[in-house]
């Protein structure tokens, strides 16, 4: 995606996509929380996108701001900021993806579970919008903690009687992001040719990168492995400390949210065999949520698809992860049907 747009040359982008400009559907995304950390280079890497025509920028305060600055680079879509409830439903009517980066940031010595009350609170409310305004759009839930937030919007759109599994996703793109960077690093590898699926959640453990599964193959020690995986569970931290309480991750996040939205936008296009790591609802394993990686359509999810082979390290890792992901589960959950 983002080398063609390096180029500024977006109609090459989309040909060799196999559409011609003029073919290309008209798009309107949603970027909420789209003042802050993560908000605002995530609105300038979808203004950057061809597949993009209408952005429509929402926060509670600030947003008309970021939107003017945004909506000067002379690309294909056009830019509106929001603010305050009151515009939310304008923001929202008949958009194709909402992107839900709103809440607050880690700092130090928070953990992603101490951002629940308010976070939850947030993201109950604007999913409360999404399912009256854009009740067929695909979600992109980027706020913390995932692990929760997405059983809460799950909830919110049963209530309300608009509830489609194939079109909520847990945006987990950073995880693989990083353990492809990590893995690239030890492996002394080109990043762009790394593959590595990620699953389980979204927090700490139940981040599970499946490095036997790794391409191109690196035949990396045990004690390599087991390095690259904590410190793939551990990157947000490793961000939050070194930004030393100024922030957390956000350029980082906001790259992988434009990654994961691009991913379902052309998915929505018809090409074919877009495959992305997300937290979804599933049935790869007991849990009802968990990330694995998923094939992306006209609908949303065509397909869930199953772990394939795991090492022994990895089969600890996933019965590890599993505790601690499900009481995350069952906490969103009951969050979301209390009054």
């Amino acid at each position: 995606m983002f080398r063609s747009i390096a180029r500024s040359a977006a109609g090459k982008h989309l040909l060799r996509r196999g559409f011609s400009t003029e073919s290309v559907p008209d798009r309107k995304v949603a970027v909420l929380g789209a003042s802050g950390g993560i908000g605002q280079p995530l609105a300038l890497l979808m203004k950057l996108n061809p597949l993009v025509s209408r952005l429509t920028l929402y926060d509670i305060a600030n947003t008309p701001g970021v939107a003017a600055d945004v909506s000067h680079i002379n690309t294909r879509s056009e830019v509106v900021g929001y603010v305050g409830e009151e515009q939310l439903g304008q923001a929202l009517e008949g958009c194709d993806v909402v992107i839900i980066p709103a809440g607050v940031p880690r700092k130090p010595g928070m953990t992603r579970d101490d951002l629940f009350n308010i976070n939850a609170g947030i993201v109950k409310g604007l999913c409360s919008a999404i399912a009256k305004y854009c009740p067929n759009a695909l979600v992109n839930m980027i706020s913390n903690p995932v692990n929760s937030t997405v059983p809460i919007a799950a909830e919110v759109f049963k209530k309300a009687g608009t509830y489609d599994e194939r079109k909520l996703f847990g945006v987990t793109t950073l995880d693989v992001v990083r353990a492809k960077t990590f893995y690239a690093g030890k492996a002394k590898v080109n990043v762009a040719d790394v593959n590595v699926p990620v699953v389980g959640g979204h927090a700490g453990i139940t981040i599970l990168p499946l490095f036997s599964q790794a391409t191109p193959k690196a035949n990396l020690p045990e004690d390599d492995i087991k390095a690259l995986t904590k410190r793939t569970q551990d990157g947000g931290t490793e961000v939050v400390e070194a930004k030393a309480g100024k922030g957390s991750a956000t350029l980082s996040m906001a790259y992988a949210g434009a990654l994961f939205a691009d991913a379902c936008l052309k998915g929505l296009n018809g090409v074919p065999d877009v495959v992305e790591c997300s937290f979804v609802q599933s049935t790869v394993t007991e849990l009802p949520y968990f990330a694995s990686k998923v094939r992306l359509g006209k609908n949303g999810v065509e397909e869930v698809l199953g772990l394939g082979p795991l090492s022994d390290y990895e089969k600890e890792g996933l019965e590890s992860l599993k505790p601690e992901l499900k009481a995350s589960i069952e906490k969103g959950i009951k969050f979301a049907n209390q009054s």
